[in-house]
């Protein structure tokens, strides 16, 4: 009977763990070594916490300690690195967290290594060694073979009480991952990612557009709205490349940065890792030997680009408060939370369920304050950094978003007009060319002479790539040989588009 509920048990666990993207198996790749740049040894003293945001720092926190000097706390030259705990203090977490982590490992996986144990909750073996002990000392776990170097070369298995410990504390919640990061060391680290204000250069925003035609008056007019890293708004027709010129912004060149795998408030665990949205850096792994299992950094914290999110007319006003899992019992971070120290796009703005003055009036306080609110289920709240770089982009009309005092809220805003004539030739000769077709000289000033300035059709940056895409397809179907002809470009261009009324008769 009792094999039976382990059985249930850990199928129930094991799926709401792939529901929170965790899955047991596959924790070790995960968390192949942690090595990069060396972190400067912390300062006895604390953190300083932005004062707005009011999260008392344990003050014996080695963790929770300056990252930097302070007086070099503002030098564009320091990384940031999240300096590695020495003592249990320094994790800022209640011990009895690495406790339920411990056992809910040891019950998904059966039998494992210390030291693979300490790797997987992202810590260093000696901050469990004497965790590992108590657990010995009370029969929750027994050690099934060693190397005899201690516990970091003993393999761990929990005992029947274990299980039934483990089963437990399944029920409080089923995160099973690297420790989760207090939001005070979270807070802080957030702070000292934010960008500098002179951190984009011409050259650097040219280099990030070179796979665009984008002309320089636009280029004058995005440069200032990113480097500054406030509220933009984008808006004009539809097929002009809005989206495409808020996605570009991806391609810019920027240092890494870190967040944690997972945050704790309130004895609430919020899972903040999410593999669509945050690609990793993985280190050179680091050398791990029965005697050393050095980390460079925190193991908590991963290593990433700066992230970029897109949500389109499917965002709901849900979907920016934490969203808490029945079946795990932990809590999903919003867009906005894991978009920190990123960009995060709203998309086809004015087209979401909720109206533009609610998805605004969201934003209102966190774009001021550069703090946010969210809510716990059971009533508390928590206070985040909102460090996001806010970018909105619609085909409407601004008038029809809002009034003047609306749009105020955002301080940026771009018209992105159609392209000039000159434009439109060359991204259809660059966008011919990417297709590796044959393009004649003079043939896409003729087809836009005779469609567009003389037909009256306006211009738009998506036509190239249509027309182009329709007349491949022709010549596929037709087994024609991949060159551009003028009768192929008329068929397609009058596949891509439909008539008027007048027209028809």
């Amino acid at each position: 009977m009792s094999a039976l509920i382990d059985s249930l048990t850990r199928a129930k666990a094991n799926q709401a763990l792939a529901a929170q993207g965790l899955f047991p198996e596959k924790h070790l790749s995960q968390e192949k070594g942690f090595s990069g740049e060396t972190a400067a040894s912390p300062a006895p003293s604390t953190i300083n916490i932005p004062p707005a945001v009011n999260i008392p720092a344990p003050k014996t926190s080695v963790a929770a300690a300056s990252l930097v000097p302070r007086s070099r706390v503002n030098d564009p030259s320091v990384k940031v690195i999240p300096p590695v705990p020495r003592s249990a203090a320094d994790l800022g977490i209640p011990p009895a967290i690495l406790e339920h982590l411990a056992l809910k490992y040891l019950y998904f996986r059966g039998e494992v290594l210390g030291r693979d144990l300490a790797k997987l909750m992202g810590l260093s073996f000696s901050l469990i060694d004497e965790l590992l002990e108590n657990l010995k000392r009370q029969h929750f776990v027994g050690v099934k073979k060693s190397l005899g170097i201690g516990n970091s070369s003993g393999v761990f298995a929990l005992t029947e009480s274990g299980r039934n410990l483990a089963r437990e504390y399944l029920e409080n919640n089923q995160y099973a991952g690297p420790a989760p990061v207090p939001l005070y060391q979270y807070t802080e680290i957030v702070r000292r990612q934010k960008l500098r204000s002179n951190w984009l250069s011409p050259a650097t925003l040219r280099q990030a557009y070179r796979h665009l035609v984008v002309e320089e008056d636009l280029l004058s007019q995005i440069g200032p709205a990113v480097n500054a890293s406030k509220s933009f708004l984008i808006y004009g027709q539809p097929g002009n490349g809005k989206t495409a010129v808020a996605e570009a912004l991806f391609r810019l060149e920027s240092d890494p940065i870190y967040l944690p795998y997972a945050l704790e408030c309130q004895g609430n665990i919020i899972q903040l890792f999410d593999p669509i949205y945050h690609q990793r850096i993985d280190d050179e792994e680091v050398s791990v030997t029965a005697l050393s299992t050095d980390l460079t950094y925190d193991g908590r914290w991963f290593k990433c680009k700066r992230p970029f999110i897109i949500t389109g007319g499917e965002l709901q006003l849900e979907n920016l408060d934490l969203s808490f899992n029945t079946h795990s019992k932990v809590y999903d971070a919003p867009f906005q939370l894991k978009a920190n120290n990123g960009i995060y796009l709203i998309d086809d703005f004015g087209r979401q369920k909720a109206s533009p003055a609610e998805i605004l009036n969201r934003w209102i306080v966190p774009m001021e304050r550069q703090l946010d609110y969210l809510s716990f289920q059971a009533g508390g709240k928590m206070t985040v950094p909102f460090e996001a770089f806010l970018i909105f982009s619609t085909n409407l009309r601004p008038e029809q978003l809002g009034d003047e005092a609306f749009l105020r809220r955002i301080q940026y805003k771009m018209f992105m007009r159609s392209p000039r004539e000159p434009e439109f030739t060359q991204i259809f000769e660059r966008y011919a060319e990417g297709q590796q077709l044959d393009c004649p000289g003079g043939l896409a000033k003729r087809f836009v002479q005779k469609h567009y300035l003389h037909g009256g059709k306006k211009f738009r940056r998506c036509h190239p790539r249509d027309v182009i895409t329709h007349a491949i397809d022709i010549m596929n179907f037709e087994s024609l040989p991949l060159e551009l002809t003028e009768d192929v470009l008329d068929r397609a261009f009058y596949s891509c588009f439909v008539e008027s009324d007048e027209a028809n008769d």
